[in-house]
């Protein structure tokens, strides 16, 4: 049952969250499902990770950063993601290109068509079948987060988050049947139970084509 399902929202949406949730559910109907995260899920991505995230000292460019993420997606998905979706697995992603287009592209005023070429470039033109956005304002989801240790990228001013959440939405407007758009302000169980009513006709389909 080949099927590739991503996550996407801004800081404190509660994607990581809601991702665990539904491979839990998955493995609990018995459906193979491999589990993983942008920027890691490799050993080179955790590493890149670090310097992406946590390296506040370092004075990383825009263009760098996007060119970490690119590098760190790559190796995603040739070591994970592409080999689990060849054995006919379910693979959710806790962000993937989707993010880059809105952090680097509306947050940080990087060239869109660079971007995507990337992209396309870093993933051999994977696309997910069917990509959720837990959205909510960025002031609401940056006050779920732990001030006390913040990554590079939640310290960032209000005003660039709000950019990245404008952009989120801007793409699920354009791809109307690939992105699911859930209210992130709703409980943890009605958000969960959303997201399965969506995935379930998908699980059914990937298996059809399959049989």
């Amino acid at each position: 049952m080949s099927l590739f399902i991503t996550f996407e929202g801004c800081e404190g949406c509660g994607k990581s969250f809601q991702s665990k949730e539904l491979y839990r559910r998955l493995l609990s109907y018995g459906i193979a499902a491999v589990l993983t995260h942008e920027p890691g899920g490799t050993v080179l991505g955790e590493n890149i990770t670090k310097w992406l995230k946590w390296h506040k000292e370092l004075a990383l460019s825009a263009t760098g950063e996007l060119l970490l993420f690119s590098a760190s997606r790559n190796q995603l998905c040739n070591d994970v993601i592409l080999p689990a979706l060849n054995k006919s697995e379910v693979v959710l992603c806790d962000r993937f290109y989707d993010s880059t287009i809105a952090y680097q592209g509306y947050g940080r005023g990087l060239d869109f068509d660079t971007i995507k070429a990337l992209n396309k470039l870093s993933t051999d033109g994977l696309k997910p079948k069917l990509t959720i956005l837990l959205d909510m304002p960025a002031e609401c989801g940056l006050a779920r987060k732990n001030k006390r240790r913040q990554d590079r990228f939640e310290a960032e001013e209000l005003a660039f988050h709000e950019q990245v959440r404008l952009g989120y939405l801007q793409l699920a407007r354009a791809e109307p049947r690939r992105f699911f758009v859930v209210d992130a302000t709703l409980s943890r169980k009605a958000i969960a139970d959303l997201i399965w009513q969506k995935v379930t006709p998908s699980l059914r389909k990937a298996k059809s084509s399959r049989a």
